[in-house]
């Protein structure tokens, strides 16, 4: 099978969905040179990697881009076209062109904006909506989402599909060579990612204030862009606890910060789903989730982490001090979290399913064109 991806993010699962399709199909993938050079040594080198100057969503040179992808779709005659994100408005322009040459799949990431989501928030809200509505199939990481989905998006939900979200294993392979810490006493806990008001960051604060002495040294690692957390310093119960990495983390420290962290915590008051998540339980890192999107059944089932309310700080932070205080059970979800990355969620694995799917989205697609195809009536 000849699958064509176009990749405009994110990153993270593109790698992983792109090296998951390899294993089982022909992958050409076309993404955005600026934010994909200097990665390609993490694809799988049977990827056909297609880097394109991808300009800003303003620019008029998108029309540019759109012919040079129209031109390689028909040199590819892919089996399936199948768009990582929803979230590039140009290419509203030629999805019925795509449509014309494979059926078209969209995979939806977020059905609604997360509340002080910047970046999103900046791209017009229409254009993510068209990009679905234009799709023949929508594909999704979970139950709650298709439903949500498939009534935003006007589709029968016979065509919005649930695949798992694949592991994002690179920085657990480029923290292989990394040392192992000595025992130290305490906890450290680390929330790593876009620091806006979904992310619970004050809900994390407050827990920490309410902990009070329960966990001798406990440090807090905060790394992302976004907020600063160093705004919200009043609630913090002791600064002194907290180290923060505000701004673009690097690879390198990404990888370290995971390598080095006992737990990690997703403390959202929003959300679809995560891939911290899924970085996480490939470094075998236990997790402490609010119970939001896909994050609480997701964590429950794999057995990698605990599951509090949200906005909840005193729930949150009596999960990070049961943590602490009971190391055979932090040991038991890092396991399960360890079993399941290597399992169902592997990026191989994933890549199957959707070779599956894509394999009755083609054949659904001729079995219509055969039913609606008009009959010659022959003379009697």
């Amino acid at each position: 099978m000849r699958v064509l991806l176009i990749a405009p993010g994110p990153v993270d699962h593109t790698i992983a969905c792109a090296n998951g399709l390899a294993a089982h199909a022909q992958v050409t993938l076309i993404a955005p040179a600026r934010l994909y050079r200097g990665l390609e040594r993490w694809l799988d080198p049977a990827v056909d990697l297609q880097l394109m100057d991808w300009p800003r969503t303003r620019s008029l040179r998108n029309l540019a881009l759109l012919g040079r992808m129209m031109r390689l779709v028909r040199r590819a005659r892919p089996d399936v076209i199948h768009v990582l994100s929803n979230t590039t408005v140009w290419l509203n322009a030629i999805a019925p062109l795509l449509r014309r040459h494979a059926p078209l799949i969209t995979t939806v990431h977020d059905v609604t904006p997360h509340p002080g989501d910047r970046e999103t928030l900046q791209l017009p809200d229409w254009g993510a909506r068209m990009m679905a509505r234009q799709s023949d199939d929508l594909l999704v990481h979970g139950a709650g989402l298709r439903d949500a989905a498939a009534q935003r998006f006007g589709k029968p939900p016979a065509r919005v599909h649930v695949v798992p979200h694949p592991t994002i294993t690179r920085y657990a392979d480029a923290a292989r060579d990394l040392p192992a810490l000595p025992p130290r006493p305490g906890l450290r806990v680390l929330l790593f990612g876009r620091m806006f008001a979904y992310k619970g960051v004050d809900d994390l604060l407050r827990a920490e204030a309410l902990l009070g002495d329960r966990i001798p040294d406990l440090q807090l690692v905060l790394a992302g862009r976004g907020d600063d957390p160093n705004d919200l310093r009043d609630l913090m119960g002791d600064p002194a606890r907290y180290l923060i990495h505000h701004g673009f983390i690097p690879d390198e420290q990404a990888s370290r910060l995971f390598h080095d962290c006992d737990v990690v915590v997703l403390p959202y008051s929003e959300a679809s789903q995560s891939g911290v998540l899924m970085i996480a339980a490939t470094f075998g890192k236990p997790v402490v989730v609010t119970d939001v999107g896909e994050l609480g059944s997701t964590v429950r089932a794999a057995g990698a982490g605990l599951v509090v309310p949200p906005r909840d700080p005193a729930a949150l932070a009596d999960a990070i001090a049961l943590m602490h205080d009971d190391p055979d059970l932090r040991e038991r979800l890092a396991q399960g979290a360890a079993a399941w990355a290597d399992g169902p969620v592997r990026p191989d694995r994933v890549g199957a399913q959707m070779v599956a799917l894509y394999d009755r989205i083609r054949q659904r697609g001729h079995a219509l064109d055969r039913t609606d195809a008009p009959r010659i009536r022959r003379p009697d």
